[in-house]
């Protein structure tokens, strides 16, 4: 499809730039769970319990997965609307993670691993991937979103084969990362 054809198509479609946008939510979101990492947490906080925000996050990560999982597979069989309902969920768990993480983060120290040998090797080469890679995801995620609301399907497609496999590892190690260290909340 020609980039005349959007404009027959879709009446009077315009392409929209979504960089500033991307830079400013990127760079808010990297720099606020930075910050975060190294903050003492919140002295004596009693409202709740906060090892239920880690789980929570798990909880976000496994339907974030699903929902890629099944976005996948809805474009595979070129079913694009479907497709962007999914992702669009994942949008939205992850926005939730976000708020979770970042609410733990913020009220808690960061909880040490306590294991040892292999399982400590493990799961340091679990989470600094994760955390690398969840860096990535972010404008990635958003850059791919935003090729596809200004219709640059083939400028969608390029970014979208290394977004997909990035979140998906993000969300599945974002799970694993808790089962490892949810013993030594």
């Amino acid at each position: 499809m020609n980039p005349s054809n959007h404009t027959t198509i879709h009446g009077s479609f315009k392409k929209r730039n979504y960089k500033p946008a991307i830079i400013i939510i990127s760079v808010i979101l990297i720099g606020a769970i930075g910050v975060l990492a190294g903050m003492p947490g919140v002295e004596n906080f009693t409202a709740f319990d906060i090892t239920i925000l880690p789980l929570l996050n798990a909880i976000f990560n496994s339907f974030t997965f699903i929902f890629l999982v099944c976005a996948l597979v809805a474009i595979l069989k070129k079913n694009i609307t479907v497709h962007k309902r999914f992702i669009y969920a994942a949008f939205c768990t992850t926005a939730l993670f976000l708020v979770t993480y970042v609410s733990y983060h913020f009220l808690s120290e960061s909880t040490p691993f306590g294991g040892s040998g292999f399982m400590a090797g493990f799961y340091y080469f679990i989470l600094i991937t994760h955390i690398v890679l969840a860096a990535a995801i972010v404008p990635l995620a958003l850059t791919s979103v935003a090729r596809a609301w200004n219709m640059e399907n083939a400028r969608h497609r390029k970014i979208a084969r290394w977004t997909m496999p990035i979140w998906l590892y993000v969300s599945l190690t974002g799970v694993l990362v808790y089962i490892l260290i949810s013993p030594y909340y």
